[in-house]
């Protein structure tokens, strides 16, 4: 009761709280917000003829115009939520489940374990998660490339079929159908997560409660689960709220600049960035062509970075520590 009203008496957190909201509505509510009425492409639906390589401006038919090869933006932008917040969500839970659980026995076991493990964890911090996206994206397109020479052996010449066939491994099946740059964002992001667990669970495991969990015979795994991470878990809750913002602005940012990643409203931009000024340097010109899009991912990442400030705040810790019995 204390974080919520803490939380819900700031407006800043209201207003982050309401865009989050409406993104969400839009998700949910995409087929009656935007339905589909011509040849659909995932969240892309085009309404005219895609050779027409020029942008035209909002109409009745397209409320925030088209983009060059007749690209509706309005419909992109309102199915694009559905993939904008999957992808957010994603990466932002499994950084979060992959670096508590890291933290949180490395800090219970203590001594060299606690040691070596948090050695790991700083030398993926060294690594930068750009070189992260492209080492795992040559590595899927290699994948994909030896798939293919080992599919045409099996076919042997001509077409015919050979006695034995050769079948994938499956870590070369897993890098097939996953998202590069959602995974590289995974193993690149969940350090914080870890150290800020172990911070905190090594502070707590020197407390009487858990010293008393101990007495009676509790088995560590029972202690951690129940005691260690949900008392410590606060902080990293705050993270995560903010790594949904920004996971979305980055993969945006790379499907942008062309290093991979499948951002609706990133290929938006990409699509219009030839008509970001217009004709005689005028820069609003052809503003349908950018503007939607850019507000789009500002107001995603700045309201999940609202929501997180309003969640540090309301759950920072007190004189008194909850004990989950």
């Amino acid at each position: 009761m204390r974080s919520a009203r803490v939380f819900f008496s700031r407006w800043q957190n209201w207003v982050g709280l309401l865009i989050v909201g409406l993104f969400v509505f839009m998700a949910l509510a995409a087929p009656l917000l935007s339905p589909v009425v011509g040849e659909v492409q995932g969240a892309f639906m085009l309404v005219g003829r895609s050779s027409d390589r020029m942008p035209y401006p909002p109409s009745e038919t397209s409320p925030l115009g088209t983009l060059p090869g007749q690209v509706d933006v309005y419909h992109t932008l309102v199915w694009g939520s559905r993939d904008t917040l999957v992808f957010g969500l994603s990466v932002a839970l499994g950084a979060f489940l992959f670096g508590t659980l890291i933290g949180a026995v490395a800090g219970y076991a203590g001594g060299w374990v606690n040691s070596v493990m948090m050695r790991i964890t700083d030398a993926f911090l060294t690594f930068p998660v750009l070189a992260g996206v492209v080492f795992l994206q040559q590595l899927v397109a290699m994948t994909i490339e030896s798939m293919g020479g080992i599919y045409w052996f099996n076919l042997g010449f001509f077409g015919r079929v050979v006695d034995f066939q050769f079948e994938p491994p499956p870590f070369a099946v897993f890098l097939m159908h996953v998202d590069p740059v959602l995974v590289s964002l995974i193993l690149f992001s969940w350090m914080p997560f870890a150290r800020l667990m172990n911070t905190m669970v090594l502070t707590l495991k020197k407390t009487e409660f858990i010293h008393a969990a101990r007495a009676i015979g509790a088995r560590p795994w029972w202690i951690i689960r129940k005691h260690l991470i949900p008392n410590a878990v606060g902080p990293s809750i705050v993270l995560a709220a903010r790594d949904v913002g920004s996971s979305v602005i980055l993969q945006a940012t790379l499907t942008f600049v062309g290093l991979g990643g499948a951002s609706p409203w990133g290929i938006l931009l990409a699509m219009g960035r030839d008509w970001v000024i217009g004709p005689g340097g005028q820069l609003f010109n052809t503003w349908w062509v950018f503007l939607p899009a850019t507000l789009a991912i500002i107001l995603f990442g700045v309201a999940w970075n609202l929501l997180g400030d309003g969640l540090a705040e309301a759950l920072e810790p007190t004189s008194t520590v909850k004990i989950n019995w």
